[in-house]
């Protein structure tokens, strides 16, 4: 899925399975000041009106996301209730806020029993000593937020669906909160799917976190607005160290294994960018109109350059056989290195001397803390996580379109993908930005 118009959705695969009928009142009634969400609101999946009428004129049921929030009836008992925390995948702004919002929802609000967190992601259920358990109170909590990182500590990868399963068997627990992005979609789908097999009544909810912004049916995902803003300060330093020095060239690489989200929006929030290099839209570097030829004008009208380039493109450029990450994922090629030696041999070979400085934020950005934007939105998520799983809904993944958080089906998520559209808006927004005309 790139953006724009949402063609061939089937309403059936935004069905949200439950472990059985909710029949518990919410503690949340007493003196509730808000109204709770009906089973029935649902939100469409495709925002252009023109879409919706010709499927309804068609006779067609509409494409909807079931609307998150606190439901009137519940289906787990609170207080003999059990849930685990794990969080996967490379750190983001954002996770500690996401932990600590769901311990308060669910004891606080709630009143759940017990909350655990599983140490070093999916790995921590199976530790050499056994399960890594690690207890969970609002005391425990209270100021982890104003830290980066996760206190659960993470991983890459799973070491196994059954063994997963077996510990949360063991362990007794009837909620399973797992925070990542798509590799941690797919290892917790499996994981609801073995407890499907085996009749378990054990909820699976996702919460999406991926630096990326990549994640299916999801507009946003906790932690990219941190990293922007983080990043638009690389992309800043760049410009002032390219203007300081006649033909001086700032060079940033941010993070964007398959779409460069990241890259898109700093240098739309920075100015100042001239080229922008996304996985999504393909560019030469040598020949009539290449990145070489471009540069160099650049320079010639300006005396500086400013380069942004998402990890993940360019590796056309980039030869060998990487081999795979713990989670799956084809390993990287350099192509913030191998841009900076071209661009300085390149250049070189045709008379224009050039004074390049090379900055890779990645890890400042991953580590930070979240911003207060990001925060919010990293309660948000928590919350309705909780409102969810408390009601018996399972293999769901909390999703934010048109402004609202939803759930979404993880089987809606298999073999879809989340880039930018390089005829939509966003890319449209970037070359009038930058001017950049590559080859």
């Amino acid at each position: 899925m790139a953006g724009g118009r949402l063609p061939g959705l089937k309403t059936g695969r935004f069905a949200i399975p439950r472990l059985g009928p909710a029949t518990l009142d919410s503690p949340l009634a007493a003196g509730s000041p808000w109204s709770f969400v009906s089973e029935g609101r649902r939100l469409p999946v495709d925002p252009y009106l023109d879409s919706v009428r010709d499927r309804l004129a068609r006779g067609e049921e509409v494409p909807s996301f079931e609307v998150a929030g606190p439901r009137s009836r519940i289906y787990f008992e609170p207080a003999a209730t059990r849930a685990a925390i794990v969080t996967c995948g490379g750190l983001s702004p954002g996770l500690n806020d996401v932990i600590r919002a769901l311990v308060r929802q669910l004891v606080d609000r709630y009143g759940v029993g017990e909350v655990v967190g599983v140490r070093h992601g999916l790995h921590g259920f199976v530790g050499e000593r056994g399960p890594e358990w690690m207890p969970l109170d609002l005391a425990t909590v209270e100021a982890i937020d104003r830290r980066g990182g996760s206190i659960l500590g993470t991983s890459r990868g799973s070491p196994g669906t059954e063994r997963i399963v077996d510990a949360l068997v063991q362990k007794e627990i009837d909620i399973l909160f797992a925070i990542g992005g798509d590799g941690t979609m797919r290892a917790a789908a499996a994981v609801a799917g073995e407890v499907r097999r085996r009749g378990l009544a054990i909820a699976i909810v996702g919460l999406p976190k991926t630096i990326d912004n990549d994640i299916p049916y999801v507009r946003r995902s906790f932690g990219f607005e941190t990293a922007v803003m983080l990043a638009s300060v690389a992309v800043r330093s760049a410009r002032t160290e390219a203007g300081a020095v006649r033909n001086g060239v700032g060079l940033v690489k941010l993070m964007g294994r398959h779409s460069g989200y990241i890259a898109a929006a700093a240098t739309l929030a920075s100015a100042g960018v001239d080229f922008c290099l996304v996985p999504e839209v393909p560019f030469s570097i040598e020949g009539e109109g290449g990145l070489l030829d471009r540069v160099e004008e650049r320079l010639a009208q300006r005396e500086r350059a400013v380069l942004v380039v998402a990890e993940g493109a360019g590796q056309e450029y980039l030869s060998g056989e990487r081999g795979r990450d713990a989670s799956g994922n084809r390993r990287l090629g350099d192509i913030g290195g191998y841009l900076r030696r071209r661009l300085e041999e390149g250049l070189a070979e045709r008379g224009c001397r050039i004074e390049l400085k090379y900055i890779d934020p990645s890890y400042l950005i991953r580590s930070a803390p979240a911003n207060p934007s990001d925060s919010l939105f990293c309660a948000r998520l928590a919350q309705n996580a909780v409102h969810a799983a408390m009601a018996g809904k399972t293999e769901l993944l909390i999703g934010y379109w048109h402004g609202l958080m939803t759930h979404v089906p993880l089987a809606a998520l298999e073999g879809e993908s989340k880039t930018i559209d390089p005829h939509g808006e966003l890319w449209r927004n970037v070359l009038e930005t930058t001017g950049q005309r590559l080859a």
